[in-house]
């Protein structure tokens, strides 16, 4: 049986979180190796992207941590543990939270990751008003640009479609401008349509 076929099996073919049959996949939950082993959940698209902050957390989604967080499969545990603290700011997460109980290796694993610490919003990319950027978007610069190492100089209000977020600067996004592609400034884009 395949490492899927068991999740599936486990979950009843559902999202381990919140319980949705949507767009499931396997979440591994970080960090593994040695001390921490191979640990899998089964998790909806919607679930994924929060979790890896490809989207903001949506309170009211994970009310559905009330149960996930008393689950008999430890990952499940670390992954809702992790949730609450993201969502310590809401007073129903804080109360949750001081209901939970990890024992102290289960503690270590859940904290090693550093995901429960991050604000929810610091590795978002967003632009100069705050909105968030995904791939795809569509934006305009604010600001008149000299593209380095080219002859290109980007005025303000160029559009710039299908742009890419650069994955380990929540500062910088990519876009094409003339045909060339280029690192632009999070900080010099408004997004369209916000």
């Amino acid at each position: 049986m395949s490492a899927i076929e068991v999740l599936k099996e486990r979950s009843g073919n559902a999202c381990e979180l919140c319980k949705s049959t949507d767009q499931l996949s396997v979440y591994h939950v970080p960090p593994q190796g040695e001390s921490y082993g191979e640990a899998a959940i089964l998790i909806c698209k919607t679930c994924l992207d929060q979790l890896e902050k490809r989207e903001e957390l949506h309170a009211a989604h994970w009310a559905c941590l009330r149960e996930s967080m008393w689950s008999e499969v430890l990952p499940v545990q670390i992954v809702s543990w992790r949730l609450l603290n993201r969502l310590c700011n809401e007073t129903w997460a804080a109360e949750l939270l001081d209901q939970m109980y990890l024992d102290e290796d289960s503690l270590e694993w859940a904290k090693a990751s550093g995901d429960h610490l991050e604000s929810d919003t610091d590795d978002m990319h967003r632009d100069c008003n705050g909105a968030l950027l995904r791939n795809g978007d569509t934006v305009t610069l604010i600001k008149s640009l000299d593209v380095k190492g080219s002859q290109i100089n980007a005025k303000i209000g160029t559009v710039v479609k299908n742009i890419k977020v650069v994955s380990d600067n929540t500062e910088q996004i990519e876009g094409k401008i003339e045909g060339q592609s280029i690192i632009i400034l999070t900080k010099f884009v408004r997004k369209q349509g916000a």
